[in-house]
């Protein structure tokens, strides 16, 4: 049985609140995460060099830590508090081979994570997909930016933020949950209109569960939200 969760006031947006939603990149799907996917989530995010750059994964992994994970992001992801997503390749066997995760704050931006197996590093595929993830919510949301962290000495991390065109703000103590404390980690952000201005911008393709009207109600909603 899941815990009492509180959701913040700012929300993701109907669309993403139901479980046939996903996105598509050249080489992934990022969808919701079922509860066949727990043991391959259990597979990489049990390793201690996975776990020890998150703020959430737990180490010792605990037993069935997997299934609960499923069961609370799914709940979140219902409710429009957050948007967590499973990643597979489009070829292949598909199993899941890493998660991004997007929470709405109570001030209307956007903060992401990510994790991925170690037997997927060094193949691009966290980039890729967080750049989706960017996209998604600057087409979905009115969130005027999108902040994330790495762990002091994560350049493997860095770099995904770079490339997705995230700026490095400061360097100070986060809280990390998971690690017992704060630990130090470089702030990256990316604006709206950094976002816009440096070619970054991509429009959502339609997916299957919607049309191309859809898509571009949604864009013109955070439009004239942000009053643009």
């Amino acid at each position: 049985m899941l815990p009492d969760l509180k959701f913040p006031d700012v929300k993701f947006p109907d669309l993403t609140s139901d479980d046939v939603f996903r996105l598509e990149t050249k080489r992934l799907w990022l969808r919701w995460p079922r509860a066949s996917d727990a043991a391959a989530i259990a597979a990489f995010a049990a390793l201690p060099e996975v776990a020890r750059m998150t703020a959430a994964i737990p180490h010792p992994y605990p037993a069935r830590e997997a299934d609960r994970f499923i069961l609370q992001a799914r709940a979140e992801n219902a409710a429009g508090a957050a948007l967590h997503l499973a990643l597979s390749q489009k070829t292949g066997a598909r199993p899941v081979i890493g998660l991004v995760t997007a929470v709405m704050t109570e001030t209307g931006e956007a903060e992401i994570g990510y994790a991925v197996a170690p037997q997927a590093w060094g193949n691009g595929f966290a980039t890729e997909a967080v750049k989706a993830l960017v996209d998604a919510i600057f087409n979905l949301s009115a969130a005027p930016r999108i902040r994330a962290n790495s762990r002091l000495g994560n350049l493997a991390s860095q770099r995904v933020l770079e490339k997705a065109g995230f700026s490095h703000i400061d360097t100070g103590l986060d809280l990390l949950p998971a690690r017992g404390g704060l630990h130090s980690c470089n702030r990256f952000c990316l604006e709206r209109t950094d976002w816009r201005r440096s070619g970054l911008e991509r429009r959502m393709p339609p997916m299957a569960q919607q049309s191309r009207s859809a898509t571009e109600t949604l864009a013109e909603a955070a439009a004239e939200a942000l009053g643009e």
